[in-house]
């Protein structure tokens, strides 16, 4: 097989896989109180190199003009202020109107002034919001009032007047009096459950619930804010410009200030002692940390409870209380969560857009994370094939991420790889003499494009695997060059959801486009391009994005992502984490195909079959009709539509809420033999039990999680009725 020497960044995956990793600074929910700062001789060369690398070396080969300089520019309010609740619109006109036309020049020139103006004047509105809350919170707030408010007003035009703004703050505020409200209450009820029944922790410790009143809790939140503006650094204020300089060109081109390219080079050494994930602020409210992926083999995946997206609301440490640490920013959450090898955390999370009494509490016990711990892993169940009573053995690949152990190979030691695990672990399965295989790269965040291609080699007999366009428009081609050698033959399918990014949509569209298996599942998250990490700026370090990725048939996988031959129920239905979703995403688009013999061919007719068929069997599948439901109930809360502030209409809705999730959980759990739950409290203190008992097994104690097992049961019965189908057309076409 021929490869590209060179190492490609296919995803933040690549650079750590241990640990938390910052991946946005958060300065874009803090400000500072100093009014002005000088630019040292570094932060302005820094400023320089950024604008050069911008305007020289990015994919899109878009010049740092003046035009650019203005988008920039209107991106930096939006990061400063994404809920466009601060800035006033003559403060955005105001500052447009100053330093609008020269805002590009003057960071080439490494001007910083103009932006240290902008964040002055957001420092000034943060703290006239800190200032109204203090007052208004300060007396009893009428949870009880007849308007409402949107709290998703991303694309809603600024306020016009102070007077509007405040209105606005003081409706919001009370929503969020109303919700802690709302999340004690649940909580309490909780708390007695286990106290009056111990037998429901299964004895695990017992983590108390927030005992401040909602209006001390929110005022502690504001304050941790308001004590933040006197502790930003000027390396912090340049990181908050030059970081939505290179986000304005695409969503994976950033800057790390010097204490962030600190940080993610402690990542990258593998031996960080954590829970496993990568959290970032939450760009629809920086107030929340939201977990980005999961780290394969960290303690955070191996419970099986924490899911991509989800927003952290509390964390305790040790059996100690739970501690909000909404508003707080995502170094002082890092620093809350990390601890000794062996200790306790608990992380109180819930998903966006539900309502704060649907959040579940989460032990886990802190690890050292190491790559080895993240590796392919292989099994073989047994599934019975549509009108068949014959068990057929079905091999199950799951891959994590597309993991290289770079140092190792660069110091010419023994290192573990993705290829050469799945190497070993299929080898393994052949033994088994397997009737087809599932690979599953659900939530695989990517990793190393050598490892993709070696891993399509075991594969696909030959050919081209997947084609690189780098910014001056040259076409390279990766091949499989190894004259037909496969390790792996037989019927194939493979699962992706939305969180399977980069590499992964590499391999599921090669695998797709030659026909070697069917792609099932959700479509993908879009990321088709590769970074290059830069070390060498004068201050900190960034990664630019400098190649995309396309499809041997010339398809781009940026944005569009991989769709699959057959969906099914998707679990991230209403997210808004995908490439689709972001600003200033790349687009999709086409090159030349390259030539290459697809080994197999899925008729139109054979997949509308197979859609039909597996439509039907997950409107019957207890587990499939479950998590549907689930996602009617998530959609029940949306910020982007008007909430009423009135805590007994809320209080009614987020019961309802409770109530037939409640309902959906039962419904599968009578359906699958199992005994009902009597209250919605009752549910919650048997899952959070459940899964703190998981979290304390080992990986090969652990059993799968039925909603999860599903998709790969679903997907194997695919696979079958495929080759069946294919077999008897075959027959007809012959005839």
């Amino acid at each position: 097989m021929r490869f590209q020497p060179t190492q490609l960044v296919l995803s933040a995956a690549a650079i750590g896989v241990a640990g938390i990793v910052f991946s946005q600074s958060y300065t874009e929910a803090v400000a500072s109180d100093k009014a002005t700062f000088v630019a040292t001789p570094e932060q302005r060369l820094t400023a320089r190199q950024v604008a050069a690398l911008l305007d020289r070396a990015h994919y899109s080969n878009k010049r740092f003009d003046s035009e650019m300089g203005l988008k920039v520019l209107e991106m930096y309010f939006d990061r400063l202020d994404p809920n466009h609740t601060l800035f006033l619109k003559s403060d955005v006109d105001e500052l447009t109107k100053k330093y609008g036309s020269t805002f590009a020049d003057r960071l080439k020139k490494g001007d910083l002034s103009a932006a240290q103006s902008i964040f002055n004047r957001y420092i000034q509105r943060s703290n006239e919001y800190y200032n109204f809350a203090n007052k208004f919170l300060s007396k009893e707030v009428n949870l009880n009032r007849n308007d409402s408010v949107v709290l998703d007003r991303e694309k809603e035009p600024r306020f016009n007047s102070a007077a509007e703004q405040q209105l606005y703050w003081e409706r919001q505020l009370t929503l969020q009096i109303i919700n802690l409200t709302l999340g004690q209450e649940e909580d309490k009820a909780r708390d007695e459950l286990y106290t009056k029944h111990p037998e429901l922790t299964k004895g695990n410790d017992l983590i108390l619930g927030e005992d401040r009143n909602p209006r001390e809790v929110l005022l502690n939140r504001l304050n941790r804010q308001k004590e933040q503006l006197s502790r930003i650094k000027s390396d912090e204020i340049m990181e908050s410009v030059l970081n939505t300089a290179m986000l304005t060109y695409d969503p994976h081109s950033n800057y790390y200030a010097p204490v962030q390219s600190v940080e993610m080079q402690v990542q990258s050494n593998l031996q960080l002692e954590g829970i496993g994930v990568t959290i970032r602020p939450y760009r629809k409210n920086p107030d929340y940390t939201q977990i980005v992926t999961l780290v394969e083999g960290g303690p955070a995946a191996k419970s099986g409870k924490v899911q991509p997206n989800d927003l952290i609301m509390a964390v305790a440490k040790d059996g100690e209380n739970l501690q909000d640490v909404v508003g707080w920013s995502t170094r002082e959450v890092v620093a809350l969560i990390r601890g000794k090898r062996g200790t306790d955390v608990t992380i109180k999370v819930k998903q966006p857009n539900s309502p704060d009494a649907a959040a579940r509490n989460i032990v886990l016990t802190r690890d050292v994370i190491e790559q080895e711990d993240a590796g392919v892993t292989h099994r073989v169940i047994t599934v019975k094939p549509e009108g068949s009573n014959q068990e057929k053995r079905i091999g199950v690949l799951e891959i994590p991420s597309f993991y290289l152990n770079y140092q190792a190979r660069r110091n010419g030691q023994d290192y573990r790889s993705v290829s050469i695990d799945t190497q070993n672990e299929l080898k393994k399965l052949n033994e088994q003499n397997i009737d087809g295989l599932v690979v599953d790269l659900r939530n695989n965040p990517g990793g190393s494009l050598d490892e993709v291609a070696k891993m399509l080699g075991l594969f696909i007999k030959e050919g081209p695997l997947v084609q690189i366009r780098d910014n001056r428009g040259n076409v390279q081609v990766y091949q499989d060059e190894d004259g037909g050698k496969q390790l792996y033959s037989g019927d194939m399918v493979v699962i992706t959801n939305m969180a399977s990014a980069s590499a992964s949509e590499i391999f599921a569209a090669a695998i797709q486009d030659y026909g070697r298996g069917l792609v099932v599942g959700s479509t993908t998250t879009g990321k088709g391009s590769a970074q290059i990490q830069l070390d060498s700026l004068a201050l900190g370090s960034a990664t630019l994005t400098q190649r995309k990725f396309y499809r041997v048939t010339g398809g781009s996988t940026q944005n569009k992502g991989v769709v699959p031959d057959i969906p099914l129920v998707n679990i991230y239905e209403g997210a808004e984490f995908s490439e689709r979703d972001q600003k200033h995403a790349m687009a999709w688009d086409t090159i030349k195909t390259s030539p290459y013999k697809p080994e197999g061919k899925f008729s139109s007719q054979t997949l509308a079959t197979l859609n039909q068929q597996s439509k039907i069997r997950q409107t019957t599948n207890p587990q499939f009709v479950y998590l549907d439901t689930l996602n009617k109930v998530r959609n029940m809360e949306d910020d982007k539509k008007a909430v009423k502030l009135n805590i007994n209409e809320r209080r009614a809705h987020q019961k309802q809420i409770e109530q037939k999730t409640l309902d959906a959980e039962n419904a599968r759990r009578v359906a699958t033999g199992n005994k009902p739950y009597a209250s919605w409290t009752e549910y919650q203190a048997a899952v959070e039990a459940m899964f703190e008992e998981r979290s304390r097994l080992k990986n090969d104690q652990r059993p799968k999680l039925p909603e999860d097992e599903a998709y790969v049961i679903e997907a194997a019965k695919i696979m079958l009725e495929a080759d069946k189908l294919q077999r008897f057309q075959e027959l007809e076409n012959s005839r």
